[in-house]
């Protein structure tokens, strides 16, 4: 009887606990947190809006998720970021890959070839955008390029746009071809062949050095994008707006350490997927709005927009087509970005 007793008590007590698993909520997942660093200083947008990623990130994981944001060079210099997202050291950044041409030289694509994303005139800058997400995602481009980031240990989790680029500011108003001969150009990646082709001279130096050396001469023109002006303040040394050779957006990305993606759970996935997909949208309305400040600053005429004679916008043209082709025979994967863009030119966007 007693034995009868204790296998019943025994029973009873399983099927409680039996059922307290079934019915009790699941346990936390827990939370986990991640460092992204810019490649860009603090004045620069792209950074800035850094934050509203982490947001995002925050609130589509349900707390789980926490992001800590940095600028460069809080945790490693530019240089330096590729490698230590690489290694683990830091678990996401945020730039373009223009900066990561001499390892990925694909990524000069991704960013911008000169002259490759110029799009409909007649649409707004939100419809510009739009335009060039849809092409990214549509005919394949992110796809290759992941597989390339993949191969360095790196996840490429979203897109944002920087607007126009390169957004050139010079120190007097050059039009003519024969105006930028022998000038000093800040400048990065492909652009400096770019300039270089007709007959200016590029220089490498960060951000934070440039409003100094236009101050002092020491060069006579700057690109970036648009916080040179709403952020990093160029225009008080460099007040001309060199046009028309620009790309009508350019693009960045976010990437994170592929074992740091890989370990996350599909539901801290998800989320940041989303808040990748919140900072397009938030670098979308900030460039917008950042270039209805410079629309601004031209009426006080505090700035002053400089078109390039027809001439020289064509002598662009010509070094631009000349740069697709030596990016093309770069490798295979280049090879094949390029060719997407010739036949995405070929037919009216």
């Amino acid at each position: 009887m007693l034995h009868s007793c204790l296998k019943r008590s025994a029973g009873l007590r399983l099927g409680i606990a039996v059922a307290l698993l079934l019915f009790l909520p699941p346990l936390p997942v827990a939370s986990e947190t991640l460092r992204i660093q810019s490649a860009f200083p603090r004045g620069d947008l792209s950074m800035e809006l850094l934050q509203r990623f982490a947001v995002a990130a925050g609130e589509k994981s349900g707390g789980q998720l926490s992001v800590e944001v940095f600028a460069d060079p809080e945790i490693v210099p530019m240089e330096q970021l590729f490698g230590a997202v690489q290694r683990g050291t830091i678990q996401m950044l945020q730039g373009a890959g223009v900066l990561w041409r001499g390892i990925i030289p694909a990524a000069n694509i991704e960013f911008g070839l000169p002259m490759a994303y110029r799009i409909d005139r007649a649409l707004d800058f939100e419809a510009q955008a739009r335009k060039l997400r849809e092409f990214f995602y549509r005919e394949g481009f992110v796809a290759l390029l992941r597989k390339e980031y993949a191969d360095r240990g790196l996840y490429l989790l979203d897109i944002h746009t920087y607007g126009p680029v390169p957004f050139v500011l010079a120190t007097a108003p050059l039009r003519t071809c024969d105006d930028l001969k022998g000038r000093r150009i800040r400048s990065d990646g492909l652009n400096h062949a770019f300039h270089a082709g007709v007959g200016m001279q590029g220089v490498s130096m960060s951000a934070l050095e440039t409003y100094a050396a236009l101050r002092r001469g020491d060069i006579d023109a700057a690109g970036w994008d648009v916080s040179a002006v709403t952020g990093l303040r160029w225009q008080e040394a460099a007040p001309y707006w060199i046009r028309g050779f620009e790309n009508d957006q350019c693009l960045g990305h976010i990437l994170v350490n592929l074992e740091t993606w890989t370990a996350l759970t599909p539901e801290k996935k998800d989320a940041l997927r989303a808040a990748g997909e919140a900072y397009w949208h938030a670098t979308v309305r900030g460039y917008k709005k950042e270039m209805e400040t410079v629309r601004r600053l031209i009426r006080q005429k505090r700035l002053t927009e400089v078109w390039l004679e027809p001439a020289c916008r064509e002598a662009y043209g010509r070094v631009a087509r000349n740069l697709w082709d030596q990016a093309a025979a770069e490798d295979e994967t280049s090879a094949r970005l390029v060719e997407i863009l010739k036949k995405w030119h070929a037919v009216p966007h």
